[in-house]
């Protein structure tokens, strides 16, 4: 039999504006345990010096997570040019060095093939799997690996700020698995000048704002108390991006034993993934078909 596990069977989202140093599992555990929940996760990991959105599930929220990790995320970040380092980002070692500075015309022209669908290497120093090692053991070991290329969705990547010369400020949306700091390298290598990421924020992932979020501060002044609980997103939140249909009253029974389930007519169009809803409260995610929808996940009542 498999042991229960220990906790409130809380459900919902809490979005936290994560600080500077600390990792994002770090930040998972200390919201686990201020709400007392008994299962947690986040949609999106955040290196340990970046700061923003950090979307974190609660409960059954946890079966939405993939919905927020497919969506749209967007970053403000800040290069600095004529820096290459081992890392990628201002935590690493410097490698190589360059005075040549870039003109912001040329930094525009040099930002428009990172648009659109690009192919991109993530940096030696990340979570990547190679052949069953995480790139980042094997690289604080100094051994010789390569990474492939995967494709990354760039929908938007402007110049917003030039404070000095050394220093570039970007804005990006991009899709799921993206790594700034490989952009930040790219960049760099583009311009002849090398580049790093110094400074890095997400503002928004999917549906869920930073300058919404509560702080890592907060949840611990709120820890433990009904307060804390207030700040939660329903879970149905974290579904913002799919169609909504709505159960009929038979269908929804169906749909919580787990199968294809009557709705009413709404937005989604046949084979299309949606979400369905009694009352308000999601049911279950799936794909819709002829009048009914089949379900991938269900959710507890």
């Amino acid at each position: 039999m498999a042991r229960k596990r220990k906790g409130r069977d809380i459900s919902g989202w809490l979005v936290v504006d994560k600080p500077a140093g600390i990792t994002s599992t770090a930040v998972v555990n200390k919201v686990r345990w201020a709400l007392g929940a008994n299962k947690a996760g986040h949609a999106g990991t955040l290196d340990p010096e970046a700061t923003g959105v950090l979307a974190i599930a609660l409960g059954e929220a946890t079966k939405t997570v993939p919905y927020i990790t497919d969506a749209l995320k967007a970053y403000v970040f800040t290069v600095r040019l004529g820096q290459a380092t081992n890392t990628d980002d201002a935590e690493g070692e410097v490698i190589a060095e360059s005075d040549q500075r870039p003109t912001d015309e040329q930094i525009k022209e040099a930002l428009l093939p990172f648009l659109g669908e690009i192919m991109q290497v993530p940096p030696k120093f990340s979570a990547v799997k190679i052949d069953g090692q995480r790139a980042y053991k094997l690289a604080r070991d100094d051994a010789e690996f390569e990474i492939a290329a995967r494709p990354l969705w760039v929908e938007e990547l402007v110049l917003v700020d030039r404070p000095d010369a050394d220093h570039v400020v970007l804005e990006m949306t991009c899709g799921k698995g993206g790594y700034v700091r490989a952009i930040a390298r790219d960049l760099g290598a583009a311009l002849g000048c090398h580049g790093h990421v110094k400074e890095l924020r997400r503002i928004w992932s999917g549906p869920f704002e930073a300058e919404d979020g509560i702080s890592l501060e907060e949840v611990d002044a709120l820890a433990k108390t009904p307060a804390l609980d207030e700040h939660l997103l329903p879970l149905e939140a974290g579904l913002a991006d799919l169609p909504e249909l709505r159960c009929t009253p038979e269908g929804v029974v169906r749909l919580r034993n787990g199968n294809p389930g009557m709705v009413y007519p709404g937005e989604a169009e046949y084979g299309d993934e949606a979400w369905a809803s009694f009352e308000g409260r999601a049911v279950a995610v799936g794909i819709y078909k002829s009048g009914e929808l089949h379900p991938v996940r269900v959710f507890v009542a």
